[in-house]
């Protein structure tokens, strides 16, 4: 019944961080390996635009109509859209050189939640085994004040909350787990750490809820978007025609389609032949309302 179509053939490397803006109609996407890229797609005249990083960025978070919130390779950063400047606000672990941010989402009260990981992309964007759980999950306030919340990760992946605030969803992908957690969003606390879901394609990535409260995750080596009910069961799974399926996030006007990132490294040449549409966006149109993404409250 529900079909993943070609959006945009961009051929990212690995596609990832799609956030999407309701005030001015408009996708942002990244690619990671360097040379890093930001992708902004807007609705209102059509034009995709590519902007070029100076490091890996890996997550984002709207700030304003012309600011957002970047988590880098080195830590966390403002992008000015207009001036097309990046700059640094603050530096994340310079006792962990080996180590870069991946993943990450603003809550409903406006915190950016992140985490980091050992990295896996050399410099010419070819691959670097993970040899320890070296990352951490970090949260940043409106003061710009860090918290740390959890540490021995490998690949810190979804980061989504339940419609009522109350619930945080985390994988951490080596496990193949998604976690929940009881969320305290006035004192940024999460507690109780549960089991929440696991599916025997791929490994957990991007995610995000719809207004359901049913969590759709995105499977890395799985070709696939499971939607999960509040409970973690599979409500059903969304086939895509790509092994590697990062992020999705909600957007259009009336929040119900589902954009889909993917990513092309690591493929060899015979797959990508055989999958030509390996690093596009993929578009879903969907019979339930998301959730929107929330921005960075400084």
């Amino acid at each position: 019944m529900f079909k993943a179509e070609l959006f945009l053939d961009c051929n990212d490397n690995l596609g990832e961080g799609i956030i999407w803006s309701q005030d001015t109609n408009t996708l942002f996407w990244l690619d990671i390996p360097m040379p890093s890229k930001l992708h902004k797609y807007s609705f209102n005249d059509k034009k995709h635009q590519i902007f070029e990083m100076p490091e890996m960025i890996t997550a984002m978070a709207e700030r304003d109509n012309e600011n957002l919130l970047i988590a880098s390779h080195f830590g966390i950063n403002n992008y000015n859209l207009e001036e097309k400047k990046f700059n640094q606000i603050l530096r994340i672990e310079e006792d962990k050189p080996f180590n870069r941010c991946n993943d990450g989402a603003a809550d409903f009260a406006g915190n950016f939640w992140f985490g980091t990981m050992q990295n896996n992309i050399a410099e010419d964007g070819s691959d670097i085994s993970i040899t320890k759980n070296s990352g951490s999950l970090y949260s940043i306030d409106k003061n710009l004040k860090i918290t740390i919340h959890e540490n021995d990760i490998g690949i810190s992946n979804t980061f989504a909350w339940s419609q009522q605030n109350d619930k945080f969803y985390f994988s951490d992908t080596l496990t193949g787990v998604i976690s929940v957690y009881d969320y305290d969003l006035d004192n940024k606390v999460i507690s109780n750490k549960k089991q929440f879901a696991t599916f025997d394609r791929g490994y957990p990535d991007g995610s995000t809820l719809d207004s359901e409260g049913f969590l759709w995750n995105c499977r890395w080596g799985g070709s696939c978007v499971v939607r999960f009910d509040p409970n973690g069961k599979v409500d059903r799974v969304i086939e895509l025609p790509v092994p590697n399926v990062t992020s999705c996030s909600f957007g259009g006007k009336d929040l119900k389609t589902l954009f889909i990132t993917t990513a092309r490294m690591g493929m060899t040449s015979e797959q990508l032949e055989n999958k030509p549409h390996a690093g596009s966006i993929f578009a879903l149109e969907t019979d339930v309302q998301g959730k929107p993404d929330f921005k960075f409250a400084n």
